[in-house]
């Protein structure tokens, strides 16, 4: 399991899990992995929009992802269950160093000018599609990962850093990506996200090879796959917490449809895209180091749904807003309610997944949570050219609500859910 520092920490203590060595590089791992791929579709979504100019076109991009994503995630799972998990890790981040080049490759001048407008959309679309069955074996390989370096009654503690430095990638990626296109241009961010991507590179090669806890006998793969399904079907407070999350971002997300906000709405450019990008994970971020010392012990099942509550509002009012700061200041609030939503999710799966199955469970949750935001992206587009983009948002705001007043009703679970270890 975890190498135990010389002084084995309190579980009380906010910094407990940081005392572990290969925790802090598998944070460094977690922060550089989110901040190159956030930033890399930030600058994917502007150069396809700056192409295109049809919001329907970004749904787009995230139907390329989740494709791939969802349809091997199950099988992802079932895979990394039964390989070591830093190899596992350590082959998805070279994959999205090569994905990172050729996309570096298809925003670069010399390269685009012997390509028509359409082969470069292709071009784009196919190594979007190709990162999305990269991401199908990354979400289950980090999640099992981290429980492999540290004790199990530091598991909350662990989530709740290993959640702050993804937002603080999340809040560096999409934001420094807007300056970068600007200063830059997008082929200079290109090259600035193959460049992080050196970074967990490295940091991998200082976590040894973990244990493997699953070794099927018979080799069915069905059954397998079956036995992560049938767990998370019957932990109900597990199921419950994935479903809310999913169609509350499904329906209620908007950070997809930014670019078009950002030029047709709010009229600030790509520095103003980048702070709309940037907004959200930065309430996240505070919201995330606030928890590490006061975590959610009294009645986190209900402050899941008011957060999540919470975040479908901030989405109708950042819908119908019209002013810049009033956009920011709300894109801001939802990621502070995003942000709890995030911790009792992780730290319910931490708790309640057995270790010889927490690479298939991490490939249910992607299916319900992670690939959510790319369905999202692409159900945000689509109601966009139906509707308009500015009622699209209400809409989907209001969806959200709906599906937070139904979860409170229809599950008790989750209303009476207890965090303790």
């Amino acid at each position: 399991m975890a190498d135990a520092p010389s002084d084995i920490p309190s579980k009380n203590d906010p910094y407990a899990s940081l005392r572990y060595r290969e925790f802090l590089f598998y944070l460094v791992i977690r922060f550089a992995l989110v901040f190159a791929l956030n930033m890399q579709f930030a600058v994917v979504e502007w150069r396809v929009y700056q192409l295109t100019h049809d919001a329907f076109s970004l749904g787009l991009l995230g139907l390329a992802e989740v494709i791939p994503s969802v349809g091997l995630a199950l099988f992802a799972g079932h895979i990394v269950d039964k390989m070591e998990k830093r190899g596992m890790l350590l082959k998805c981040v070279i994959a999205y160093l090569a994905i990172g080049m050729a996309l570096f490759g298809l925003t670069w001048q010399p390269v685009t000018q012997h390509l028509t407008q359409h082969a470069t959309l292709i071009g784009i679309y196919s190594l979007v599609f190709i990162g999305g069955i990269v991401r199908a074996f990354l979400s289950p390989s980090t999640f099992t990962l981290m429980a492999l370096l540290v004790p199990r009654e530091l598991y909350a503690n662990a989530s709740t850093w290993s959640s702050s430095a993804w937002q603080i990638g999340a809040v560096l990626g999409p934001g420094l990506g807007g300056f970068f296109i600007k200063w830059f241009g997008v082929h200079g961010a290109m090259l600035a996200v193959v460049l992080v991507f050196l970074l967990p590179l490295f940091s991998l090669l200082q976590i040894k090879p973990k244990p493997i806890y699953y070794h099927p006998k018979d080799g069915d793969v069905f059954k397998s796959l079956a036995e992560g399904m049938h767990f998370v079907w019957n932990t109900k407070v597990v199921l419950g917490a994935m479903a809310l999350d999913m169609f509350a971002v499904l329906f209620g997300g908007a950070v997809s449809m930014l670019p078009a906000f950002a030029t047709d709405i709010l009229h600030v450019g790509s520095q103003g895209y980048g702070m709309l990008r940037a907004a959200p994970a930065i309430g996240s971020t505070i919201t995330m180091f606030i928890l590490a010392y006061y975590p959610l012990k009294q009645k986190p099942g209900i402050k899941l749904l008011a957060a999540v509550f919470g975040f479908g509002l901030c989405m109708i009012i950042f819908g119908i807003s019209t002013s810049f700061f009033l956009s920011v200041f709300v894109l801001f609030l939802s990621g502070v309610v995003d942000g709890v939503s995030v911790i009792t999710r992780q730290t319910i799966l931490q708790l309640k997944t057995p270790d010889e199955m927490r690479g298939r469970v991490a490939s249910v949750s992607s299916m319900f949570v992670g690939s959510s935001n790319e369905l999202g992206a692409f159900e945000s587009g689509f109601a966009a050219k139906l509707m308009g983009l500015v009622p699209s948002v209400v809409f989907g705001g209001c969806v959200t609500l709906g599906v937070v007043v139904t979860t409170y009703i229809i599950s008790p679970a989750m209303r009476k859910l207890d965090l303790k270890a």
